[in-house]
């Protein structure tokens, strides 16, 4: 027995001509709020806010950038406007800078501790030293072997 998988689930059904019933509502809303402005405020007076609305309205309808609405990208304008925003700042390293490093680098250098094959600079040994005090669990349960 075989099924008819339904296929293009992202598509909307045209309702009113080659429009569906979402792009029809921001037309006729755009519409009506053009209308209402012209009503309250004239032609002369209300042509840049009725320019405004029939803008935007024909944007909804007509624009979909990426195949996407319009509105989609309106959202992510707004999640992007009012969400908290991670700043990372890296330092630009100046000649000084890179200097100064060199410096503590031949500085370290002249630390280090040859033992055997294994050579140990200072910050090396210090950590070494940290690492076993710290990881000595004989200290911190408190038995005795």
């Amino acid at each position: 027995m075989q099924f008819k998988v339904p296929q293009f689930l992202e598509v909307e059904d045209k309702i009113f001509g080659p429009f569906t019933f979402r792009e029809f509502i921001y037309l006729a809303g755009g519409g009506g709020i053009c209308f209402v402005l012209y009503k309250l405020l004239g032609f002369w007076i209300g042509s840049i806010p009725i320019v405004a609305v029939a803008t935007f309205s024909g944007m909804l309808t007509f624009y979909h950038p990426n195949n996407k609405p319009f509105l989609d990208m309106i959202e992510a304008g707004a999640k992007y406007i009012f969400q908290s925003k991670l700043y990372i700042w890296k330092q630009r390293e100046n000649k000084k800078d890179v200097a100064k490093a060199k410096e503590a680098e031949l500085k370290e250098k002249k630390d280090v501790v040859t033992t055997g094959n294994v050579r140990l600079t200072h910050s090396k040994l210090r950590d070494l030293a940290w690492s076993l005090d710290v990881l000595d669990l004989s200290k911190h349960t408190g038995e005795d072997n």
